[in-house]
């Protein structure tokens, strides 16, 4: 058995974690929406419509916040197409997904399905083809108490009370070719800048977040972040970050080392913020809002598959990734990689929620059940809340195809207020089961109070409607604890929660 160590002080902390790291994602964008969270007449179907068996999903996962409603669809959009009653809403063409958006889910109903969720709504403005106008009119309508246009509008459609989004998006992946209106990082820095302005002067308690680079192989990224910031630094709240990862090459270990090209993407772009601070002499901080993050890859050949046959249907079955037991070890890798940026990572949303490269399936009139991947997202939401502290690793290395010096020990530590200590980690090893060291000082007497682990002897595993417990967590091994160190046996390619609570 092959052994690593990590160390752990109560006094070496990285930040308060924001809980919205947790947060998730709904685009009106294949069966998110219609079939996903809203499908009336099925058996769970509440009085709006919503499927009471895919929020019970939603619940677990303790989601504080759904961006909405795009994506790239949102480039397209029109907010006023989903306000007034339902049946007087147009039928739309998308041209971001090559569909049809019926708007019988539009801004009212969705924000009553976040409240039901226990959630708030993360809203992008469309920056594409429309534009400042259209952005400080939202914000106008969702925000103001009344007595003018749109506040007013808003009350006639329904909702005397304000909706009061705090977090909006100042559009999407603005630098990508495939995006409406697509625009060169000057073009986009100053609509995003008149844009955060006039919508602040509408509401000065909101956030905004400026687009960075749709992902780190994009030929302007870093020059776009500069370009951009320098239009809209004083103006906006943070800036985002997309990237997803795939394993088309079926390479385990590198596919598994991938969230180190986030930890890079992270603090590139937390210098170039930290540049424009200083090129402005600010003394404003910008952080960063990891707004699309997934695993994607496996669905590409059969979306092609389904525009060939089905172009401009409502609803169509679109990125419907399955995902496997070796995507939920990246996933929670990735996740500690946002708890341990902690101190600059401020909003991440997991892409998407439901149906769409997603951790909950449902089949439209069936059953609704968990991918692998919702195992690793709920116990970082549930669990990974309060402090995130500097956790020491020392593990045996790899090198694979595009890292070296890959630790084959991942790992990830919080400390909630009532003090006790969860240490999140995953063992990358193919073949090797670990003995893990924790080296807990000055925290006090501990005792291990659960060890959850996420293992199956397939990395390919999957889960389904009639299996839909194929990967599930149990109970790990656990370990003993000696003075202020934890031995715990940490199996080969698995995922694992160490809680830790104070002996009284």
């Amino acid at each position: 058995m092959k052994k690593a160590k990590i160390i752990l002080d109560h006094d070496y902390t990285i930040a308060k974690i924001d809980p919205r790291i947790y947060g998730s994602f709904i685009e009106h964008l294949g069966r998110a929406v219609y079939g996903g969270i809203y499908e009336p007449g099925h058996p769970e179907a509440d009085e709006l419509g919503f499927r009471k068996d895919v929020m019970s999903f939603v619940s677990k996962l303790n989601v504080p916040i759904v961006r909405y409603p795009g994506g790239n669809f949102v480039s397209g959009f029109d907010w006023e197409d989903s306000v007034g009653p339902v049946e007087q809403r147009p039928s739309r063409l998308d041209l971001a997904w090559f569909t049809r958006e019926s708007n019988a889910v539009g801004l009212h109903e969705f924000h009553r399905w976040a409240k039901k969720a226990n959630s708030d709504v993360m809203y992008a403005v469309n920056l594409g083809t429309r534009g400042a106008d259209a952005a400080r009119n939202i914000v106008e309508y969702c925000n103001h108490p009344g007595g003018s246009y749109y506040s007013d509008m808003r009350i006639k459609n329904g909702a005397k009370e304000p909706f009061n989004i705090k977090l909006w998006c100042l559009g999407n992946e603005m630098d990508g070719p495939w995006q409406m209106c697509h625009k060169t990082a000057y073009e986009y820095g100053r609509v995003a800048n008149e844009a955060a302005k006039m919508m602040k002067w509408v509401d000065p308690s909101i956030e905004l977040v400026a687009c960075g680079s749709s992902n780190t192989a994009m030929p302007t990224f870093g020059s776009w972040e500069m370009q951009v910031l320098d239009e809209c630094y004083d103006n906006v709240d943070y800036i985002s970050l997309h990237q997803y990862y795939g394993n088309p090459t079926q390479d385990t270990p590198g596919f598994l080392a991938r969230s180190m090209d986030m930890d890079d993407f992270i603090h590139t772009v937390v210098s170039i913020c930290d540049a424009i601070k200083g090129k402005k002499h600010s003394k404003k901080t910008l952080n960063l809002s990891f707004d699309e993050w997934n695993v994607w890859y496996h669905s590409n050949e059969q979306d092609q598959e389904i525009w060939k046959q089905d172009k401009w249907n409502n609803a169509l079955p679109l990125l419907e990734d399955i995902y496997n037991f070796e995507d939920a070890l990246l996933v929670g890798s990735m996740l500690m990689t946002f708890i341990r940026n902690a101190d600059r990572v401020k909003i991440a949303c997991l892409a998407q929620l439901v149906n769409v490269i997603a951790p909950i399936m449902t089949r439209n009139g069936g059953g609704c059940w968990a991918q692998t991947i919702f195992y690793p997202f709920m116990h970082a939401s549930v669990h990974g809340r309060g402090t995130s502290l500097r956790a020491l690793v020392d593990s045996p290395v790899y090198d694979c195809v595009d890292f070296e010096k890959v630790p084959y020990i991942d790992a990830a530590a919080t400390q909630a207020d009532d003090g006790s200590v969860t240490v999140f980690c995953v063992n990358r090893h193919m073949d090797e089961d670990f003995a893990l060291d924790i080296a807990l000082k000055d925290f006090g007497k501990m005792r291990l109070a659960e060890h959850i682990l996420l293992h199956h002897d397939d990395v390919k595993a999957v889960n389904t409607e009639d299996n839909p417990d194929n990967v599930a967590p149990t109970a790990g091994p656990g370990g003993v604890i000696d003075g202020d160190v934890a031995t715990i046996k940490i199996p080969a390619l698995s995922w694992n929660v160490l809680r830790f609570e104070k002996l009284s």
